[in-house]
């Protein structure tokens, strides 16, 4: 789609065209997935795991957040940013979130903000909306709790489970989502919660009958090498490229092979003969 994407737009592709979103934690990487055509860009705090190196998601704040959804922003993306908010930021209080919320907007540019939970986070997701800042959901495996879950596991597998988090997909809606994310859970459970909810829901493990997908840029592109879940699909190898770019520099650099003549700066022959004392 031409022009910018707005928490309108992506309404109203409820049941229609699907959406596609990925992650992206800097301008070089927002800039790729906006050529591309995705509809919505999350700075995750998959940037924890992704790109700094943690074990979890758990490990960064607001501020490391900001920044980074920020560094998005600055890329003037069509895509909607969404900034997402990390363990603790809307928690503690009302009053903390609302406040971290506008930080991802004012701070960060972003257009709208995630968080996970459901009808516990109800009366969180309503005072942020009131704030005039609009709301994606996360429901299913939420990777905040996974120390709650007792580690990354599909979630929603009995039909009681499956009950309480279609009850939880629409209390999210009901308090305003714009839309929700909903992973690792069965496909069957996804699709009833589609068909439930009058938002549109983004699959990250969830199967092919929701209104779009989510993937991590890194893992979209192969740059990544550890274990990957088994719901990611692998459309390039950029990591095996960019290594075999970085070899052939070394071994360019080591044989004085670059800089080429043509690579180089020179010195008029006046200066340089000056310069020797010629």
């Amino acid at each position: 789609m031409a022009g910018k994407i707005t928490v309108p737009h992506v309404r109203s592709r409820k049941g229609g065209e699907k959406l596609a979103v990925v992650t992206a934690y800097d301008t070089p990487t927002a800039r790729i997935a906006d050529a591309a055509g995705v509809d919505m860009i999350l700075v995750g705090d998959s940037l924890a795991n992704v790109v700094l190196g943690y074990e979890d998601t758990l490990r960064v704040d607001m501020d490391v957040m900001v920044h980074h959804t920020a560094a998005v922003a600055r890329a003037g993306t069509n895509a909607l940013v969404i900034g997402d908010m990390p363990w603790m930021s809307y928690h503690v209080s009302i009053e903390d979130a609302v406040r971290n919320a506008g930080r991802f907007i004012r701070e960060g540019g972003a257009g709208a903000v995630k968080l996970e939970g459901g009808r516990k986070r109800v009366p969180v997701v309503e005072a942020i909306i009131d704030a005039e800042i609009p709301v994606m959901g996360h429901l299913g495996l939420t990777p905040q709790s996974v120390h709650a879950m007792g580690g990354y596991k599909v979630q929603g597998k009995t039909s009681a489970a499956a009950r309480e988090l279609l009850a939880d997909a629409l209390a999210l809606a009901e308090a305003g989502v714009f839309s929700m994310v909903l992973e690792g859970i069965p496909d069957l459970l996804a699709e009833m919660v589609t068909k439930e909810v009058p938002v549109p829901t983004i699959g990250i493990g969830a199967g092919n009958d929701t209104d779009g997908q989510v993937l991590v840029f890194h893992d979209v592109l192969g740059l990544n090498t550890g274990h990957l879940p088994k719901f990611v699909r692998q459309y390039a190898n950029l990591y095996g490229v960019a290594v075999d770019a970085l070899r052939h520099y070394v071994a360019d650099v080591r044989s004085g092979g670059f800089p080429s003549d043509d690579e180089s700066y020179h010195m008029g022959e006046q200066a340089a003969a000056e310069l020797l004392g010629r």
